[in-house]
């Protein structure tokens, strides 16, 4: 996957920041009275949607000294840990329902929205909210019912999912590491199942655990993700006030290619659709080895997730040797109805309307499964994308309309370092837009929320403040293309106002809206070839009766009388095109109103001279090519210009019918001779080489390297100028009377070779017919020359390897 990036960093100044309080990480929208509940420690606000540095109400919730003395009593800090941590903030009818850590003993209350004051209704929190502010924590309120994942007691060892409301019977899981495995808690949420009353509404919650089935050397991490069903009601007798719906499934996030796994989830977001079976789920995934820091968003179809659940194999328990308990698949045949299954039509059929009727081997069977084998895998089989050295928190997304008729999901994802990466998929490359710098010392996002449909702003909660940023930085981009390179959704250049607007903020005529996605600032640019002294036209036409067009070359405004341009009414003709010519042409619409000048662009062509291999290969050259180098398909059109005889000019550059034989010569580059370009460098080289080979023989004749002819060439060169030297005097005056005279009646070998043996001193030698070398019987040596090489040969015959017969 290729990841671009158009990074600009901003700083945003809306931020709320409360002396004394700290905490900021409980967060609820209510997009109908237009405010934002922050729960931050011992103290809970309303903000206004629009502006949060606007505080509408204000409640302290502080703990006991009772509460606060029994806290310090089991060991925890009074600074820090024995103090209120909202960490529920749920709406429901006309009051909020707020929970909070209470020094380590957690409490409930509600608070009225009419007056916003804590009614006093206080109710156990165990199950509810978490005992440790630190501790992994999620909730979600559905039709008046909490719904938590927690932990249940003071150590944090017991943990649990649990219903609490009052129009249902409270539940919980079993208390077993077969159903939670120390679990880290990130998301909760409800996906609406029932239409027309043939399924059950469910609610998921994702959490990352310890693995049980896996071998491993260490404690192996597992994404998970696990459903209930919202009408489940418990057991009969099995299973009772325990989910009789609980199954939980392995979260596959994975590169196919390196089998490298991302196996702790942080954070997860449900896109929702009016068709449950398209929502899309977003998953934020890192490894559990911090050598690799690197992030990766998963991406998983909701109905991939429920043809798990609802087809999925089971896996139980094996004893091996009597003392290791591994999971393996269960490969019976389940009980019926499915066990794990929600109360939906054709369970009713077999006349069971709730889960009180289930039989007891289903209950069982569930009880002693809830895990399944199958694993949900993303989609396209892989991560979205993965982000080297980013540690992603927390994720939201929406799905944007833009002009080309598209929707395309935005993903806002807050890093570790405190800053907001603003992306969006375009088929297999992921853009970052921004990065927006949320808070100046780089502390983490803790909690990222926005609202449902069309948002403005999202909202953004850390330790020390909660920040308000818009979703889109539309005007901060000044010029249009980059507007246009920005490639955002929410953006678009308006030609009328000149400016980069939000187009789901912004009540504009979309006519006038500019929006490229696929990177092309200048979608409307042409490139267009021109032949040296050619012409080109360079149409543009406005449809206002009342503005004017202005042309501009290369940034400069082209004067009404500019050879070698001509106006005309089809546009701009280019005529007599040289070096000079090459360049960026605009043509401007400009209309004046108000007395203010509003200007638009109509077209942008780029200039540029052929090469010859570039040349239109019809005859006539007045064809050109226009080629759009924009990233669109778009047909190439041709312009064909009349015969340059026939062009309506001016009588300055007219050209008499005559001239067309010369006209087309100054069209032609100039022919080079090859061929005699090819024969002076031939010769050229001949002479290098031939001085080359007089100057090396002459160097090795004068360092006497080469004997006999160099000899005798040397001797008559020099003369008596300069004598030979002592070793070579001998040799020279009887060069060839000695060898002939020495080698006379010697006997001839089979194949004319003379044999000579040892005749006095001296090493005998064989000397070939016709050479002109010294002859080894010739001893050519100063007075003062050693003979290291002289040896005794009498006794040694001589063999001669091209002999017949053997040497006498």
């Amino acid at each position: 996957l290729t990841v671009s990036f158009w990074v600009h960093l901003v700083f945003t100044a809306l931020a709320v920041v409360k002396p004394g309080i700290f905490n900021y990480t409980t967060l609820l929208l209510h997009e109908q009275r237009e405010v934002l509940y922050v729960g931050a420690r011992e103290a809970i606000f309303e903000l206004s949607l629009r502006n949060i540095s606007v505080k509408n109400h204000k409640v302290v919730w502080k703990v006991p000294d009772v509460a606060t003395e029994v806290c310090t009593s089991k060991g925890k800090s009074k600074e820090t840990d024995c103090l209120n941590y909202i960490r529920v903030l749920e709406l429901s009818d006309s009051h909020l329902y707020v929970c909070g850590t209470h020094a380590f003993q957690p409490l409930c209350d509600h608070l009225s929205l009419a007056d916003f004051k804590l009614e006093g209704r206080q109710e156990d929190g165990r199950g509810k909210c978490s005992f440790d502010p630190m501790q992994s924590f999620t909730a979600v309120m559905v039709d008046g019912d909490l719904y938590s994942g927690t932990a249940y007691n003071f150590l944090g060892s017991e943990p649990i999912i649990s219903r609490n409301g009052a129009t249902q019977s409270p539940l919980r899981t079993e208390y077993s590491t077969s159903w939670l495995n120390e679990p880290s808690f990130v998301f909760a949420d409800v996906v609406r199942e029932n239409e027309g009353g043939d399924e059950d509404d469910k609610i998921y919650f994702f959490f990352t655990e310890a693995s049980m089935e896996y071998d491993f050397f260490s404690k192996l991490l597992i994404p998970r993700v696990a459903r209930v069903c919202k009408g489940d009601l418990g057991g009969e007798r099995t299973l009772q006030k325990k989910w009789t719906s609980f199954l939980k499934a392995k979260l596959m996030c994975s590169m196919p290619e390196t089998d490298f796994v991302f196996n702790v989830v942080h954070d997860v977001f449900i896109l929702k659709t009016t068709n449950w079976r398209e929502s899309v789920i977003y998953g934020i995934f890192t490894s559990q080895w911090d050598n690799v820091r690197s992030s990766a968003v998963c991406v998983y179809s909701m109905s991939a997730v429920e043809e798990v659940f609802s087809r999925g194999k089971y896996m139980q328990k094996s004893t091996v040797a009597q003392s290791h308990t591994k999971w393996v698949r269960y490969n019976g045949i389940p009980p019926s109805p499915r066990p794990g299954a929600c109360i939906n039509k054709d369970i009713r059929q077999q006349n069971i309307t709730s889960s009180l009727m289930l039989p007891d081997k289903t209950l069982q069977f569930v009880r002693d499964h809830p895990l399944l084998e199958d694993a949900v895998r993303p989609m396209d089989n892989g991560p979205r994308f993965i982000a080297k050295d980013v540690h992603y928190t927390q994720i939201a997304v929406e799905r944007v309309p833009a002009l080309d008729g598209q929707l395309y999901d935005v993903m806002f994802m807050g890093t570790d370092k405190g800053n907001l990466h603003k992306s969006v998929l375009y088929q297999k490359e992921v853009h970052i837009i921004e990065e927006v710098e949320l808070f100046p010392n780089s502390e983490s996002v803790k909690t990222l929320v926005m609202p449902s449909h069309g948002a403005q702003f999202l909202y953004v909660g850390s330790d020390s403040r909660a920040v308000q940023s818009p979703t889109a930085f539309c005007e901060k981009y000044h010029m249009c293309e980059d507007c246009l390179l920005a490639r955002d959704p929410y953006c678009a250049w308006d030609r009328g106002a000149g400016a980069c607007v939000n187009i789901l903020q912004e009540d504009r005529s979309r006519g006038h809206l500019i929006q490229n996605l696929q990177g092309n600032a200048d979608e409307s640019y042409q490139q267009l070839w021109v032949k040296p002294g050619g012409a080109v036209k360079l149409p543009c036409q406005v449809e206002s009766n009342v503005a004017q067009v202005v042309w501009t070359v290369n940034g400069s405004v082209l004067q009404e009388r500019s050879p070698p341009y001509q106006r005309i009414a089809e546009g701009l003709l280019v005529y007599g095109a040289g070096p000079e010519d090459q360049g960026y042409y605009k043509c401007w619409a400009v209309e004046e109103a108000d007395h203010r000048n509003f200007t638009w662009l109509l077209q942008s062509f780029e200039l540029a001279l052929a090469k010859d291999h570039l040349y239109p290969t019809t005859e006539d050259p007045s064809v050109f090519t226009v080629v759009d180098v924009g990233f669109t398909a778009r047909p190439v059109p041709t312009f064909e210009m009349p015969e340059p005889t026939r062009l309506v000019l001016t009588s300055s550059v007219s050209r008499p019918p005559g001239d067309q034989e010369s006209r087309d010569k100054e069209l032609v580059p100039p022919q080079y001779l090859e061929s005699d370009r090819g024969m002076t460098l031939l010769l050229t080289f001949t002479l290098l080489f031939l001085l080359l080979f007089l100057v090396t023989v002459s160097y090795n004749c004068y360092m006497q390297y080469l004997p006999g002819p160099c000899l005798r060439a040397r001797a008559s060169l020099l003369g008596a100028k300069k004598p030979p030297q002592s070793e070579y005097r001998s040799c020279e005056a009887g060069l060839v009377d000695n060898v002939t005279d020495q080698h006379q009646g010697l006997p001839k070998g089979p194949n004319g070779v003379q044999k000579v043996g040892r005749d006095g001193e001296g090493m005998s030698g064989v000397v070939q017919e016709g050479s002109g070398a010294p002859s080894p019987g010739v001893v050519c040596q100063s007075p003062h020359s050693e003979k290291p090489f002289d040896i005794d040969s009498e006794g040694q015959p001589i063999e001669y390897a091209d002999a017949d017969v053997e040497a006498p």
